[in-house]
């Protein structure tokens, strides 16, 4: 008997010992309709990502990796080898369309086949290949640097980086307030403006699967958080249009943690024992307690670090500077006192 059943049953026996108030009965019965079209379309999350290589030249893995979720939704990763950015895409199919969430660090075709393998996965009709929208969590270059790789390929829009082509493109009516909607055929895909750690960033929620992919949003590593009032009002914004929906799981851009919730070093090609991808609703709906207590500069909650880099860049500037002041002002303090005893030694009367 699988999980669901099980909870169900329990869930089930609770009812019968406790009835609930009436309101409460018809929530618990919307929210059970909502769990079972999500289920429709169920699919699995039980693999690990190959954890790169401490050497790369002695032993790379394949620049590539693709993981079906099911039969129509596909997590891709670009290895720790090729990239230690390491970003991680969705393949999303609809029976008309299809939407690839992120287009990777990697503009090299030969070095990181990304599109070659998207357009291979990709169902074909009577009309040919299924057409693909490729669309991005945000303009970071890790996050888009594949884009020329879908240049002149037929059926394939790339939507610009730049805020107003998110905006013009994906129809965005009152940027960041308003949800946006993608309809691939037979599923829909609900795109959440959520600027803060960049300005451009986008969640989308998946309704067939019930997956949310948050991006550099919300991911098990550093939240890196350029805006913290912008990034608590997307927090806040993404709690409420979840608040009764049900979520498979949330799934972000990178892994950047060990699965005992210590941070791998900074540009690291090797990642063993890392964190699963997957994040529940659970952990997310608790993410604007998180952002309101970042510091605005480093704070660590729990296995969550957030950053502001520019903060952090303009205080190591600052402290580059005051060390340099200090190293200056005692090699001067230094050369003048040099310069007082030559002065002394060349004035002072010779003895009788």
């Amino acid at each position: 008997m699988n999980l669901i059943v099980t909870s169900q049953l329990a869930a089930l026996l609770h009812f019968i010992a406790q009835p609930p108030p009436l309101g409460r009965v018809i929530l618990d019965a919307s929210l059970c309709a909502a769990s079972a079209l999500a289920q429709k379309d169920g699919g699995t999350l039980d693999f690990r990502f190959n954890p790169g290589a401490a050497d790369c030249h002695a032993a790379a893995p394949p620049p590539l990796e693709v993981h079906p979720f099911n039969e129509s939704t596909y997590i891709i990763r670009e290895s720790l080898c090729a990239t230690f950015e390491a970003p991680i895409m969705y393949l999303l199919i609809g029976s008309q369309k299809a939407l690839l969430i992120d287009s990777g660090d990697v503009a090299d075709p030969h070095a990181m086949p990304l599109a070659d393998t998207v357009l291979k996965l990709l169902p074909t009709n009577d009309h040919g290949r299924l057409p693909l929208l490729v669309a991005h969590t945000h303009r970071h270059q890790d996050h888009r640097a594949g884009d020329g790789q879908f240049a002149g390929q037929s059926l394939v829009q790339v939507i610009g980086f730049d805020l107003d082509s998110v905006k013009r493109d994906l129809g965005f009516l009152d940027w960041p307030n308003r949800t946006a909607t993608i309809d691939l055929g037979d599923r829909t895909v609900d795109v959440i403006p959520t600027p803060g750690h960049n300005a451009t960033h986008i969640a989308f929620y998946d309704r067939n699967t019930a997956l949310f992919f948050s991006g550099d949003f919300f991911m098990p590593g550093r939240l890196l958080i350029e805006d913290k009032a912008a990034d608590l009002a997307s927090a806040k914004r993404v709690v409420e249009f979840l608040a009764d929906r049900p979520v498979r799981a949330v799934l972000g851009a990178h892994i950047e943690l060990g699965s005992d919730g210590r941070l791998f070093d900074w540009g690291s090609t090797y990642h063993p024992n890392e964190h699963a991808l997957a994040m529940s609703k659970e952990d997310l709906m608790a993410l604007p307690g998180l952002i309101e207590q970042f510091n605005g500069w480093y704070s660590r909650r729990g296995p969550f670090v957030m950053v502001n880099q520019n903060h952090m860049l303009l205080l190591w500037a600052a402290l580059f500077v005051v060390l340099i002041g200090l190293l200056g002002y005692g090699a001067y303090r230094l050369i003048r006192r040099r310069s007082r005893r030559r002065a002394a030694t060349v004035v002072s009367p010779a003895p009788p």
